[in-house]
């Protein structure tokens, strides 16, 4: 058997509207690339070489790979350690799930080398962890798409009941991340505690319409049903230009549009690639004019999540 795997771990959009912290999806690009390496040494070992992050914290407790990994093994106790060496990553504080992917790849390339002990979906709880390091908070939306891949329902957390739900195969996103920086603990910091209840009534059908039309294969209810009353009036104000941006993009013909995960990204579904990319490309040409570079991104759902190859 390898004693190696090169393992990619795909980008998340989390809590897709109205779904705060119970609903995401994974994409197929970007992703990261890590190598994971069995060591005869326990313990974990973290190496950055991708050339473009070179703050990456290298001590495992500080790092989501590695915190989720040495949670990971202090399940199984294995007899050996493992290296991790980034070659590729989503960049941090994208609001793309790139804590999520880390964690994901971590933990899923050792169960592989180790022979499988757990199950793949048994591995989320571990994977949470790295959540905790990056937000202060374990969520799932973002790793449980990650990795057991298409669009997840965080049912609940207490005791963690993940479902993944079937979605059209039309459906597509697209991507924009503007070259700003929205930290996660910041995003989380200005959300209210209380909400009205009127507000909640709204949010809460949004959620299950939601639901609801990508089990239907609805796209009319899709569309109506991304509207988020209560996180994205909040953090929208984090990102300069947002309504102009949201605007262009159901112009352009998107189905709906709102803030990804904790931004500054911001995706839209569409009923097509060929919508997604002049959606894209709306929203990219609005930050522009306000002189705000961008990266773009279009995909279909992906519904494989994290995968690994063997290498020798």
């Amino acid at each position: 058997m390898s004693e190696q795997l090169l393992v990619q771990s795909p980008a998340t959009v989390a809590n897709v509207a109205a779904g705060f912290d119970i609903m995401g999806f994974a994409l197929n690009n970007p992703f990261d690339e890590i190598i994971v390496r069995k060591t005869k040494e326990k313990g974990v070992r973290i190496f950055n070489e991708t050339g473009t992050f070179p703050s990456m914290p290298l001590e495992p407790q500080n790092n989501t790979c590695g915190i989720a990994l040495q949670t990971y093994l202090a399940h199984v106790k294995p007899d050996c350690g493992f290296d991790l060496i980034f070659k590729t990553k989503i960049k941090p504080g994208s609001g793309i799930g790139s804590s999520a992917a880390s964690a994901v790849a971590g933990v899923f390339g050792a169960n592989q080398l180790l022979g499988e002990p757990l199950k793949r979906k048994d591995l989320l709880r571990f994977c949470m962890e790295g959540e905790r390091v990056a937000s202060g908070v374990a969520h799932a939306d973002n790793v449980g798409p990650a990795l057991l891949g298409g669009f997840i329902l965080v049912r609940s957390y207490n005791p963690l009941d993940v479902v993944k739900i079937d979605t059209p195969e039309c459906l597509c996103a697209a991507i924009v991340h503007p070259q700003i920086e929205v930290r996660t603990e910041d995003a989380r910091a200005i959300l209210r505690k209380e909400v009205l209840l009127k507000d909640a009534i709204q949010q809460w059908g949004n959620t299950a319409g939601l639901i609801a039309g990508l089990m239907k294969n609805d796209i009319g209810l899709i569309g109506r049903s991304l509207n988020d009353v209560i996180i994205e009036p909040i953090r929208s104000i984090l990102i300069p230009g947002f309504k102009e941006v949201k605007e262009a993009a159901l112009n352009a013909g998107a189905l709906g549009c709102s803030i990804s995960g904790s931004g500054p990204s911001i995706f839209t579904l569409n009923d097509s690639i060929e919508t997604a990319e002049k959606v894209a490309e709306a929203m990219k040409s609005t930050f522009e004019a306000i002189g705000i570079p961008t990266f773009s991104y279009v995909s279909k759902i992906n519904n494989e999540g994290v995968k690994a190859f063997h290498i020798d």
